[in-house]
């Protein structure tokens, strides 16, 4: 992959981009300069920023809604909202795909846009439907709730486009052939998620209040105008913005599954017949070459045989399974903010001052406010002083700041248990246990060292998957690489709400009472996190183990 500029020879603005996702153009140094690099990225920041606003003007406050107008039971308003969630971050793969086969990144992010804004417009028209109709007087008693799933699931959708495409069409202004913006771009994936959290932020201080104390409608409604503004400022900047050129006949898609077809043609072909292969294909035998070394197979040529790129390619590829896998369980601990603990400190005293108590969705603030404060700390002072010791020039390799989140988001849900039994103890001892809608004398402020470690760990975890899944699949797939960083956090939440119904049906069994009761001072959540620690600490060995043995793409980048 090639990078081009902002023009080609005649003139001809980017918008030439060819329906596969590259340009028909070569690019010349001098126009290269004057287009990407931060100025173009910048561009690309703030129209992520006006996303994240948006989907989190959704996702954090979804379950206070589903529980309140739509009447839900807490149990089913968390399933719901892991479900979406997980549907959310599986569509990437989709978008992905169609981005990186077939439209670009840069098509694929305006049809997403215009998708986002036609989920937001018909979701604040489903808020406005009148309370009486939402029951009993429409034609339809669940006509409401249809048309808020329907919003809601299409606004999914369209972040499944949005989502992979404009940070690989972000990281893509960057030359990572140069040494200097390949630096940048290690800085970038800092950048991006520090100034996303600002977006965060503005949701959880200002939309949250609006949809708990004025307009469920406004508070829709708000995104909506933001992702139109956003959509401008992206077209506006068309001409700035680097794309990349794609040098191969066949799809990565293609070449890659090539190879995985040719291994099992060629199933049978002993050892010795591989190796001839191999040693006529000049293949040097190393630890990447042994690695999964029944691909190998795919360089006979009895039926057709691959090159010694595309069986690196696909090797790449399939590296990256095992840290996948062991990072699902991080996954399943970040769906509880916005869904338990929200709903924790609903019970909890929430007075700032006489006339105003703060929203529980706001607590939310703290992870991303954390974010912010620690971004700048670990890019700035934490990075330099290890870039000392280590000499590479991320500090810290991406698996070893990988590991550190997933260890991090541990030790969160070892607090957040611990809280929770103080929490249950408050309400026993003041006798509040059978009186769900009273509020617990425990100060809301209790659950803040839960959310700032939320916070830290994304700085370390979340961060370093995106730059880890960008980094090591081929540059034809950076759009699936980030897809697939974003599938973990979806089936993470599938698993959640998995646990949650398995757990739920088995609690209640026998008259019991479950561990997710609407009453919480009834319920047993403290169960469930002191779960959610024991699983991380396994999945953090297991981690261990696979990041020991991972072979990178590229020498001295893991």
């Amino acid at each position: 992959m090639a990078i081009a500029g902002a023009d080609d020879e005649a003139g001809t603005p980017l918008l030439s981009e060819t329906v596969n996702g590259s340009v028909d153009y070569r690019s010349k140094p001098a126009v290269r300069s004057s287009s990407g690099g931060w100025r173009s990225a910048g561009l690309i920041i703030g129209v992520e920023v006006a996303e994240r606003f948006a989907y989190y003007g959704i996702s954090s406050n979804l379950i206070t809604y589903l529980t309140g107008p739509l009447g839900q039971s807490t149990a089913a308003a968390a399933a719901n909202v892991n479900a979406w969630s997980g549907t959310a971050s599986l569509l990437p793969l989709l978008g992905a795909f169609v981005a990186d086969s077939f439209l670009g990144r840069f098509r694929t992010i305006l049809a997403a846009s215009a998708l986002y804004i036609l989920g937001l417009g018909i979701l604040t028209l489903s808020a406005m439907i009148p309370s009486d109709c939402k029951v009993s007087s429409c034609s339809s008693p669940r006509f409401q709730v249809i048309v808020f799933f329907s919003a809601l699931y299409l606004v999914a959708l369209a972040q499944g486009g949005h989502k992979p495409c404009v940070q690989a069409f972000g990281a893509d202004q960057f030359d990572e052939n140069e040494a200097k913006e390949c630096k940048a771009k290690s800085s970038f994936f800092n950048w991006w998620y520090f100034c996303m959290c600002f977006g965060t932020l503005t949701t959880l201080w200002v939309l949250n209040y609006i949809q708990d104390n004025l307009s469920w409608a406004l508070g829709f409604g708000i995104p909506c105008i933001a992702m139109v503004i956003a959509l401008t400022i992206f077209v506006l900047g068309t001409r700035t913005y680097r794309f990349t050129i794609r040098r191969e006949e066949r799809s990565a898609f293609v070449r890659i599954g090539n190879v995985y077809v040719r291994a099992v043609k060629n199933w049978s072909v002993s050892a010795a017949v591989v190796a001839d292969a191999e040693e006529s294909l000049g293949l040097v035998s190393s630890k990447n070459s042994q690695q999964f070394s029944f691909l190998n197979k795919a360089l006979v040529a009895n039926n057709g045989s691959c090159s010694i790129d595309e069986l690196e390619e696909a090797k790449s590829v399939l590296r990256l399974a095992p840290i996948w896998l062991t990072c699902l369980v991080y996954a399943v601990v970040f769906a509880q903010s916005p869904t338990f603990f929200t709903k924790q400190g609903a019970t909890m005293e929430r007075s700032i001052t006489p006339n105003y108590k703060i929203s529980p969705a706001t607590l939310q603030s703290f992870i991303s406010l954390s974010i912010v404060i620690f971004i700048p700390v670990y890019d700035r002072i934490l990075i330099p002083i290890a870039r000392s010791f280590t000499h590479k020039p991320s500090g810290i390799t991406m698996l070893q700041r990988i590991g550190t989140g997933i260890f991090i988001s541990f030790l969160a849900m070892v607090i957040a248990a611990l809280v929770e039994m103080k929490r249950l103890k408050t309400a026993t001892d003041y006798g509040l246990v059978d009186s769900p809608d009273a509020t617990v004398p425990m100060s809301v402020w209790w659950l803040v060292p839960q959310y700032v470690l939320f916070g830290i760990t994304d700085v370390f975890a979340m961060v370093g998957l995106q730059e880890f899944f960008y980094d090591q699949v081929p540059s034809e797939l950076r759009s699936v690489g980030l897809a697939l960083y974003l599938s973990i956090f979806g089936i993470g939440n599938f698993l959640s709400s998995f646990m949650i119904s398995v757990i739920e049906k088995a609690t209640s069994q026998s008259g019991r009472v479950s561990w997710f009761a609407n009453n919480l001072n009834q319920a047993h959540l403290d169960y469930f996190y002191w779960l959610l620690a024991c699983l991380s600490f396994i999945a953090f060995v297991s981690y261990l183990y696979f990041a020991k043995s991972y072979v990178s793409k590229r020498l001295n980048t893991i």
